[in-house]
């Protein structure tokens, strides 16, 4: 059942963890009839179920919408708020002026992060770094972060290119990725996630239309960002 489900799979370790401190407690509590070892076993007992909410991993059959099922959409990267959409040159891996789409997940988001749209990823690098506030401007170069490249060849057109950046944040500390380079992904796949809240920066090519404005909240694999 956790194969399928690999977000909860990371979590499964702190949820036995915070469990086992729970029932010790509340065996601490019956032999010693003291009130704090009641009460450490409640607190654990809310740690175990706030871990299980963190560490959700929903299905997601994706809504129909903007314009259904069209093979040029790019959907979100991200559960959470858009901070930002700015142009901006992308020297990494797209090597042109880009779009950047920024999204903060809070520590009340789905944490699994979903393939933008379906290709080969192409280019990936890990970035080690700070471990600064994700809603700084910084956080996009100095962070910590692992950049995946995507690219989408079809026979008679040009190949399509995107680009996008799981970045560690003040309290996250760890950024899973289940994919490895020149592996395919589907759109809207599970690739990865980032404990603890964070943000995922998507970069577009400048003339894709994007739909999404500063402020909206988005859903992974759900959202329609804009369209290649």
């Amino acid at each position: 059942m956790l194969r399928n489900y690999p977000g909860l799979r990371e979590g499964m370790p702190f949820v036995i963890f915070f469990l086992f401190l729970c029932l010790l407690a509340a065996l601490l509590s019956s032999i010693f009839k003291q009130y704090a070892f009641a009460c450490l076993s409640i607190v654990f007992f809310m740690l175990t179920l706030f871990t299980l909410y963190f560490f959700r991993d929903p299905d997601r059959a994706r809504e129909q919408v903007g314009k259904g099922n069209d093979l040029r959409e790019v959907l979100s990267p991200a559960d959470g708020r858009v901070l930002d959409v700015i142009e901006i040159f992308e020297p990494r891996y797209l090597h042109y002026p880009a779009k950047r789409v920024s999204i903060f997940m809070s520590i009340f988001n789905v944490h699994v992060n979903r393939s933008p749209v379906e290709g080969k990823i192409e280019y990936l690098h890990y970035n080690p770094g700070k471990f600064m506030s994700a809603f700084k401007e910084k956080a996009s170069l100095d962070n910590e972060q692992i950049s995946i490249g995507v690219i989408k060849k079809s026979q008679g057109e040009p190949d399509k290119k995107l680009l996008f950046t799981l970045i560690a944040g003040l309290i996250a500390r760890r950024i899973v990725l289940w994919k490895k380079e020149s592996d395919q992904v589907k759109k809207g796949e599970r690739i990865g996630m980032i404990r603890f809240g964070s943000r995922v920066d998507l970069y577009l090519p400048r003339e894709a239309e994007v739909m999404i404005k500063k402020g909206q909240h988005v859903m992974a694999g759900k959202t329609v960002i804009g369209y290649w």
